[in-house]
């Protein structure tokens, strides 16, 4: 089988009728229009509502812009690590206490403070956070985002997410 020898089924694509072709069988002399009214016509725009301000005019303009590669994170704050009261916290730790949602990303922040070391695991930290637990004599391990590229994929069309 070559290209040019692929066809339709017989029988599964019908020619389009034309219409207007004079009165000799059907869609003639009035094409299907009906007759007089403005519907017969061919002047009215594609989008006219009979008066009515038109649907493409209601409908707001672009305003904003929402970025559909945004990453949202979980904020968590060093208070509520300190609270927690363990040697090894990450994201599943935090999902099981009930700080986050089970796989949520999780971005540890620097409100509150950590009084002995703490190995904190997460997918991102501010910087006053990071400094407090490295002063406090713990450590830092980012935890890589889930995404194949390193960011998330876009969320449908850009122009559609007001």
């Amino acid at each position: 089988m070559k290209l040019h020898e692929l066809a339709p089924a017989p029988g599964s694509n019908r020619a389009k009728r034309r219409v207007g072709r004079g009165i000799a069988g059907k869609g003639g002399k009035t094409a299907g229009r009906g007759t007089k009214g403005q519907g017969a016509r061919d002047t009215v725009p594609a989008g006219f509502e009979g008066g009515q301000l038109p649907l493409m005019q209601r409908l707001p303009k672009l305003r904003g812009f929402k970025n559909p590669f945004r990453i949202e994170y979980t904020p968590v704050n060093l208070d509520a690590l300190a609270a927690l009261g363990l040697d090894e916290v990450d994201p599943d730790r935090l999902a099981e206490s009930g700080l986050v949602r089970k796989g949520a990303l999780v971005k540890v922040l620097g409100r509150g403070e950590l009084s002995r070391a703490v190995r904190v695991r997460a997918h991102a930290f501010s910087a006053s956070a990071e400094a407090a637990i490295t002063g406090a004599g713990g450590t830092v391990d980012r935890v890589p985002l889930p995404y194949a590229s390193g960011r998330p994929p876009a969320r449908g069309n850009a122009l559609t997410n007001r």
